[in-house]
């Protein structure tokens, strides 16, 4: 198998643990190969930002991704440093599952970005609140006074959604997830509505607001302007080693008695 790795720039335990693992792929038959090559899989090694990155890397070459938790959550990678023979023997041996998990797109101007995350449209002058006017469906919904719109699919939820009030959903549905950041609005809950669902949000008022997804810049919106945001085109496929289900998973990362 060819593994294309996803390394944690800026923290040294992330590169040793990358050279470990190469060591470990090559002593199992496997091959380390270049981002730009065609992999079978890629390994993220890091955090959850770390995931994302190979996440986005995967969905390129419609690949599957697994990661080495060397953050803190971890919510999204899978495996523990400490079983990095085991883990490599799994991969390179087949004996794993993959599962797919839905992804997001936002359009503006007709460009689309996806990503597996978020879509964060959010103000740009810390002082001010924005106006940020809600379509769902073609029907128009609320408009919201706050420091912006979170727009999260279920394996987002567990990121800055979450923290900023959102539901956790588990991973294994296909939703999409509308919190508001710090609203100051009568109506200020999130919204959980079907995947197939289209959102757009306009700038309602003379302040202008910036669009990320998974944090990767999509641009800038002026007064009027709107961005569209629903499911993307492709799954992202995570790989499975446990199968463990989602609420064991909040409850380990939680510590939940």
């Amino acid at each position: 198998m060819r593994f294309a790795l996803e390394v944690r720039r800026g923290r040294d335990v992330a590169a040793e643990f990358a050279t470990s693992l190469e060591k470990e792929i090559k002593a199992a038959g496997g091959e380390t190969v270049d981002p730009e090559s065609e992999p079978d899989m890629v390994i993220a090694v890091g955090g959850d930002g770390t995931m994302l990155a190979g996440v986005r890397k995967a969905l390129a070459y419609d690949v599957p991704v697994l990661g080495f938790n060397l953050g803190t959550m971890g919510f999204l990678t899978e495996a523990d440093p400490s079983s990095l023979k085991e883990v490599v023997g799994r991969l390179t041996a087949g004996d794993f599952e993959t599962v797919d998990r839905m992804t997001i797109c936002a359009t503006v101007d007709q460009v689309s970005t996806s990503g597996v995350n978020d879509v964060v449209v959010e103000k740009i002058d810390s002082q001010r609140l924005v106006e940020l006017a809600v379509s769902i469906d073609g029907v128009d919904f609320t408009t919201y006074r706050a420091d912006g719109i979170i727009i999260a699919t279920p394996t987002g939820s567990s990121a800055y959604s979450f923290s900023a009030g959102g539901p956790l959903v588990d991973h294994s549905l296909d939703a999409l997830i509308l919190t508001p950041v710090a609203a100051h609005s009568l109506f200020d809950r999130s919204v959980v509505i079907p995947a197939t669902s289209e959102i757009a949000i306009r700038v309602a008022r003379d302040r202008s607001v910036h669009v990320t997804v998974d944090k990767n810049d999509l641009g800038h919106l002026a007064t009027g302007e709107t961005v569209i945001v629903s499911r993307g085109p492709q799954a992202a496929r995570f790989v499975s080693l446990t199968g463990r289900p989602f609420v064991e998973l909040v409850k380990s990362k939680f510590e939940l008695g």
